[in-house]
């Protein structure tokens, strides 16, 4: 794996619940283009693309969302060295001890850029020059990470407290503390006393160094992960770490269960346009630095008339979102959910999908579309006896072949082409063609074309859930 250069190990294991309702425990922010036309995790992956600077990426992601991990891969052109896959969330520390392991087994000094996924940062040229500085202190043994320049007294981030300059190491410091996020009062105090930078979660650090602070500060943590390794097995292009073991590693962050208690810790500090786009009010900050809000300050997406009004978020899905006289909200339309809320709440969204958790209710876990390996279906409609679905296959894709025992199917082509196969038969379907398929009749669909492949679905029996599946033959390894 390692071939000096800096090795970029993506953590998307995030669920981004302040953002519900685009952002959803099967669908989460990272995988959503909230800041530009790509998604923040294809926005991280380009950050560090460059075969002078970087090695390919290691992906460390929820078992959950492998196959977004991968699409996302696969559109952006990217190569990752490995996906490593979680089969328990368990924090930052975790996953970057399984990715420190799997490098050093190769080269103990490797160096590795730890990076959250859902970031957005805006100027690149600024990054890499801070990566560059981040590399020296690294290779000279330190744990570096980097303290971004506050710009208001923000209480939805942790703080650094930088020392003095490290040494024949330019742009880097000692940290003298990190400082948990604070109340309003006291962030405005940071703000005004200087020396003070919002922790970014981006760190850079040798591999073999890392381990040997988390072996001294957290070895049940270490050996845990390292039996998990051990125990991996390989799943198609992903590497399924043991669950058994996984679970035993403590829940925990790399900045809890290692930066606050080394005495290696080291800042560099940027102002490179950073933000963890970790609320409705930061994608509005966002927005508002990249000159992206209209005339009065509104952060608009999709089909939106605002009339005298001034400083919101206002995003719709396709149907028009029309507001009034309204200042400081937020207003998010979904194609299943409506959020409405102050700007100025946004941090406590979380708390309210936490509400719906508790009431059972699906929203907080998945969109109206729901996302396949194969592609996308949404429902339409639904009945007593029935239901319509339409179903988006992405080029070269198909369901795997399977049946239903309570169900039948009647697949009418939109767009594009489908091969279809039926029990024994396997035929072609054009636009406005239509097949049906029998209860119990073993069947799959398949897009041949370059072009996404568009179906209404209707299905009609007494079960209509996922649960009605019996699958023979599956690419993605879901037999």
């Amino acid at each position: 794996m390692s071939n000096g250069k800096i090795h970029p190990v993506i953590l998307s294991g995030g669920a981004g619940t302040r953002l519900w309702p685009l952002s959803r425990a099967l669908y989460p922010k990272q995988f959503i283009a909230l800041a530009g036309e790509t998604s923040l995790l294809q926005q991280t992956l380009a950050r560090v693309a460059g075969p002078d600077r970087f090695a390919a990426p290691l992906v460390v992601c929820n078992d959950e969302h492998r196959f977004l991990v991968a699409e996302q891969l696969r559109v952006l052109g990217v190569a990752a060295d490995e996906v490593l896959l979680e089969p328990v969330p368990r924090n930052t520390a975790p996953a970057a001890c399984a990715a420190a392991l799997r490098l050093a087994e190769h080269d103990p000094e490797a160096l590795l850029l730890l990076l959250p996924s859902d970031h957005h940062i805006a100027d690149r040229e600024g990054f890499l020059h801070a990566v560059d500085q981040a590399a020296a202190a690294a290779a000279d043994g330190w744990l570096a990470t980097f303290g971004v320049a506050p710009d208001r007294p923000e209480t939805g981030y942790g703080y650094i407290r930088s020392a003095e300059a490290l040494a024949g190491l330019a742009g880097c410091h000692r940290v003298a503390r990190f400082v948990e996020k604070p109340d309003r009062e006291t962030a405005e105090g940071y703000l005004a006393s200087g020396g003070y930078a919002w922790n970014s979660g981006m760190f850079l650090v040798s591999a073999g160094r890392l381990l040997e602070e988390m072996v001294r500060l957290a070895p049940a943590m270490v050996e845990a992960c390292r039996e998990a390794l051990e125990a991996a097995v390989q799943d198609l292009d992903f590497l399924r770490l043991d669950a058994a073991a996984f679970a035993r590693a403590p829940a925990v962050s790399i900045d809890t269960a290692v930066m606050e208690k080394t005495d290696r810790a080291a800042v560099v500090p940027v102002d490179i346009g950073w933000t963890d786009v970790g609320s409705w009010d930061a994608l509005w900050q966002v927005a508002r630095s990249d000159d992206q809000t209209d005339e009065h300050g509104n952060a608009c997406e999709g089909d939106v008339v605002a009339v005298d009004s001034r400083r919101n978020v206002l995003r719709g899905d396709g149907r028009l979102l029309a507001v009034l006289g309204i200042e400081d909200l937020v207003v998010v339309v979904t194609a299943d959910a409506v959020l409405v809320c102050p700007r100025g709440r946004a941090q406590d969204v979380g708390g309210l999908v936490d509400r719906l958790k508790a009431e059972g209710r699906s929203e907080p876990e998945v969109h109206a579309r729901v996302h396949r390996p194969w592609g996308s279906y949404q429902g339409i409609d639904a009945g007593p006896g029935f239901q319509a679905k339409r179903l988006t296959v992405d080029p070269g894709a198909s369901i795997s072949l399977q049946r239903h025992r309570h169900r039948a199917e009647h697949w009418v082509v939109v767009q594009g082409t489908a091969e279809v196969t039926r029990d024994d038969e396997v035929f072609t379907l054009e636009a406005n063609q239509s097949a049906y398929i029998p209860l119990g009749a073993r069947h799959r669909l398949k897009n041949p074309g370059g072009e996404p492949l568009h179906i209404v679905e209707v299905q009609c029996g007494d079960t209509l859930d996922e649960d009605d599946i019996e699958r023979f033959e599956d690419i993605y390894g879901r037999e």
